[in-house]
């Protein structure tokens, strides 16, 4: 199933090119999202019934297979969340980021299948249900298009396509999950950050991915709490590390308390240098 909407298809490719492990198919018109397998539909996890247990029951396992421990269910379903809205936010921030276009995905336009073989992010299909772009753009000629003023108006857009997507798979998360409110719009906000920074640096733009974050999520945006929250540290020979402040905590310490990752809120400054060193090298 090809890359069908001319609006994301060429920012899908060049994101397929970078980051090969996630697919990233658009149906086309008429077509219905792909089901059975391991495909899940976003609105099934949003319902936060069967679909959604047995969604989890592979993050469960996969714990299992690779700690050899069990989880608790509330750090399971944080796992769960975090392994879907990473890709899901990519579908809005990277065509923003590449080409100034911002697609609408209700829940009921996604699915996901994370049990593809050499895919280890999964793939996701999606179907636009529109898409807001800058005056001057070529897309504004194309069906779906609504045009917006200016950049902050386009960043806007960007905020609002996130949260009309996750608001109701987090709400299908929520109940299994010990955090509520603020703290699962803390994680959608580090959700958006931390995808787009990632994927900008395979594309050789992480300095403008800064930056256009930090306009993106300046604070104050509601539903999402905290921003951008990027910093500088210093290495040993004075070098600049960039690292940033999570807005919330992934759980992966209740596994290995000694693991966490260079950005978790309890890394020290003095770890996460080593930690950023060490990721260099």
């Amino acid at each position: 199933m090809p890359v069908s909407h001319p609006a994301v298809a060429d920012s899908y490719a060049r994101l397929s090119e970078v980051l090969p492990g996630l697919g990233v198919t658009v149906p086309g018109s008429g077509e219905e999202l792909p089901a059975g397998g391991g495909w899940v539909a976003a609105a099934s996890l949003a319902a936060g019934g069967a679909e959604l247990d047995a969604f989890l029951a592979w993050d469960d396992a996969q714990v299992v297979r690779d700690y050899g421990q069990r989880a608790r269910p509330d750090v399971i379903a944080s796992f769960g969340l975090h392994r879907y809205a990473w890709p899901a936010c990519l579908l809005i921030t990277v065509p923003w980021f590449l080409h100034r276009r911002v697609p609408r995905y209700p829940a009921g336009h996604v699915a996901y299948d994370r049990t593809a073989a050499g895919l280890p992010l999964g793939r996701m299909a999606a179907r636009p249900s529109g898409f807001a772009c800058l005056p001057g753009d070529p897309a504004a000629a194309l069906p779906g298009a609504r045009v917006v003023a200016d950049e902050e108006a386009l960043r806007a857009e960007v905020r609002a396509a996130v949260a009309e997507h996750l608001e109701p798979v987090l709400a299908g998360f929520g109940p299994r999950m010990r955090r509520r409110g603020r703290a699962l719009w803390g994680m959608a906000t580090d959700e958006v950050v931390e995808g787009l920074w990632y994927v900008a640096h395979l594309f050789g733009e992480q300095e403008r991915a800064r930056r256009e974050l930090e306009l993106l999520l300046p604070g104050a945006t509601k539903p999402y709490v905290g921003k951008a929250a990027f910093r500088e540290l210093t290495g040993p020979d004075g070098e600049p590390l960039h690292t940033r402040d999570r807005a919330s905590c992934c759980m992966f310490y209740t596994l290995r308390p000694e693991d966490t990752c260079a950005t978790c809120p309890r890394t020290c400054d003095a770890d996460r240098v080593d930690k950023l060193l060490a990721t260099a090298g």
